[in-house]
């Protein structure tokens, strides 16, 4: 397999030999993180020594650091330890965050803050993502095959490079108000498509759902309006022998005396979208009725 990522070993004492610059990265970190982060800093403390890193923590100043040691033979890997950090103060759990540190595994933070301006628009918008009881965000794990935390305003992910580019489309897009379903049914049939060996070299366009965002005019959701409340009034008649709920009196209606004429039933105005004619004013009825013109002596 030449896509296949070896693995780099630690090399041999007497071959190794150390940088010539030291490379930190500092993160800060909120102040709920703090418990946690303490619990588990000897873990990561562990976990990245075996690597040949060195790491810091700063309550004080809230900040977390890691830098190389002379001990540190992979250059990259100093990115990792960074990425770790950044994982950890994100909300990730340590042992989920540690997973980065391997080769076939990136990682990437979505930042979601500044990309709704109204705060309850937000808020809902970014439970979408979740969806009921998470099943939404359990979706798009299963189908990108990637990690996903919601977090403040911030959603990380873990995972391939294939991945992590569908859930970054996913999550924006569903900020710019576009339902996380229309995506998670693309890659669905993506997903079916790459398991035929004929349309490996063939464009998948016309297999793909196009959807397109329709803006209804005020009209038509009136009438769409009526139209549902039409089919509620009919399916409650059908289920209460054919009665109609507007016709059923309630307690306020009292039965009318003996004699007296029942009053007469309000008829339901026609809905139009045009405003109502304009009144004529004042001087447009002394002008049309020629007062206007007359003198104030034939006024009188």
């Amino acid at each position: 397999d030449h896509w296949k990522i070896d693995p780099m070993t630690q090399p041999a004492s007497d071959e190794h030999k150390p940088f010539l610059e030291e490379s930190s990265f500092a993160l800060l970190f909120p102040k709920y993180r703090e418990p946690y982060l303490r619990s588990v800093w000897s873990q990561i403390t562990s976990a990245l020594e075996a690597y040949g890193l060195a790491c810091e923590l700063d309550l004080v100043q809230g900040r977390m650091t890691v830098k190389t040691t002379r001990k540190t033979w992979d250059p990259y890997i100093v990115l990792k330890g960074r990425d770790l950090l950044k994982l950890l103060a994100r909300g990730v759990a340590a042992p989920q965050a540690l997973k980065v540190l391997q080769d076939d595994i990136a990682c990437d933070v979505i930042k979601i803050g500044g990309l709704v301006r109204n705060k309850e628009r937000f808020v809902k918008r970014r439970q979408r993502i979740v969806g009921p009881n998470g099943s939404t965000l359990k979706a798009i794990e299963l189908l990108t095959e990637c990690y996903v935390l919601v977090q403040g305003n911030t959603v990380s992910a873990m995972g391939s490079y294939k991945g992590l580019k569908e859930v970054r489309r996913i999550i924006i897009d569903c900020m710019n108000n576009i339902h996380p379903i229309y995506r998670i049914k693309e890659l669905m049939i993506r997903r079916e498509l790459a398991k035929d060996p004929k349309l490996a070299n063939e464009s998948w366009d016309r297999f793909l759902p196009k959807f397109q965002k329709r803006h209804l005019k005020t009209s038509e959701k009136t009438a769409r309006k009526n139209a549902a409340l039409e089919r509620k009034d009919a399916a409650w008649g059908e289920a209460n022998d054919g009665v109609n709920p507007n016709s059923i009196p309630i307690a306020s209606d009292a039965a009318p005396a003996a004699g007296a004429s029942a009053p007469p039933a309000k008829k339901k105005k026609v809905y139009t979208p045009f405003p109502p004619p304009q009144q004529p004013s004042k001087l447009d009825l002394q002008l049309a009725s020629g007062e206007y013109f007359l003198k104030p002596r034939e006024k009188e």
